[in-house]
Order: structure tokens, then sequence, then C-alpha cells
């Protein structure tokens, strides 16, 4: 994406991938918000992925996520296109596997970009994107005794 100044600020960063993992313990806001601190940033935008008490009207008693061998290798192409795609200055993504209670964090991302609207764009980008793309199935308990896999 060209700057819209001439300040090389405006521009994405050599390398903006700061951080990509798929982890079995849990998440933290901080250490994504810290990933993403750029001085050259007046944009930058978290998402928060928590596991809910209801899906599609039933009660969730727990939940565990599972991943492909490739998961963190497709974070990583998906984090490369929106870096592609957007004036990054700076990138991360973290999703948990593992069984998760309600409230637990199970995705964090976050973008700085040069102004906050390219911030936004390019979080819901990533957030989406690794939602549809990447190999990560969640298997939910519900307290009626039923449960489904999703994503898979």
């Amino acid at each position: 994406m060209a700057p819209t100044h001439g300040h090389p600020g405006e521009q994405a960063a050599q390398d903006p991938i700061k951080l990509i993992a798929i982890r079995d313990t849990p998440l933290s806001v901080d250490e994504v918000l810290r990933a993403v601190g750029d001085d050259a940033a007046g944009g930058t935008a978290l998402f928060v992925g928590t596991v809910r008490n209801h899906d599609g009207g039933a009660d969730v008693d727990t939940l565990g996520y599972s991943c492909h061998p490739s998961a963190e290798d497709e974070m990583r192409r998906i984090a490369e296109k929106v870096a592609a795609e957007y004036p990054v200055r700076a990138l991360a993504a973290v999703h948990r596997v593992g069984d998760l209670g309600v409230g637990d964090l199970a995705v964090v991302v976050g973008v700085s970009c040069p102004h906050r609207g390219e911030a936004f764009e390019a979080c819901r980008k990533l957030i989406d994107d690794l939602k549809h793309e990447v190999p990560i199935w969640k298997h939910q308990s519900f307290s009626d005794g039923t449960e489904e896999w999703v994503g898979a």
C-alpha cells in the first residue's frame, strides 16, 4: 500500500509479524498489546475471543480446541497476507488449544497501523481469515448432554 504522506512511518514495517503462536496455556492480552506496540502506529486494534456460556440456544458447559499440525503455518500465511494488504507496523496472533472454560481467552489478535481505520480493517481481516482458514476445531459440550464439533 502506498504511503499517504512522505514519512516512512506511513508505510508498512519491513517485518511486521511479531508474534504467531498456538498455545495450550492461558493467553495474555498484555503480551499481544506489547507485541504490536510501534512508535509509528497511530492506531492499534485488538480482538479478544472468549468462550461464551451458550451457542445456538444451548448452554455450553465445556469447550475444547484442537488443531492440525499445519495450523501455526497457516496463521503465519494469513498474517503475511494481511501485512501485504495493509500498512501494518506490527501484527500478532495467538490461539489456544486444549480444554477451556467459560470466560477463558480462546484467541487474541492485534494489529497496529499508521491510522485507526487501517488498524480496524486489518484486525478484522486477520481474525475473520484466521477463523475461516486455519485448521482449528472446536468441540463443545452442552448442559443437556449433547455435543458438537465446529469447524471440522
